[in-house]
């Protein structure tokens, strides 16, 4: 058995069909080469439409936190002013009549 010679692959075809298909592999793999660019590219396009869409949402909200915080800022200043308001006529009430 040491005896048998190794036999190629290569040489058990002819050299035109080899080419043929080598020349089909690199056409299968340049077809899916630009199959792949062109996914990658969508998925860039949709990535950079979503951190749009999430930056403009973010924006909004943002805006409306800081008008509602605003607006409780200003209720609590409302709030303050009339507790020492009412304080000062409370302590007036309350306190002692003057003598005379």
């Amino acid at each position: 058995m040491a005896d048998q010679p190794i036999t190629s692959r290569i040489m058990s075809k002819p050299l035109p069909q080899i080419l043929d298909e080598i020349d089909d592999s690199i056409r299968l793999a340049d077809a899916a080469a630009k199959t792949a660019r062109e996914a990658a590219l969508a998925a860039q396009q949709a990535g950079e439409k979503a951190a749009g869409e999430a930056a403009r949402v973010a924006a909004e909200h943002i805006a409306k936190v800081s008008a509602v915080a605003d607006e409780a800022l200003d209720l609590a200043k409302q709030i303050r002013a009339a507790l020492m308001e009412s304080s000062g006529v409370l302590q007036d009430r309350l306190a002692p009549p003057a003598k005379k």
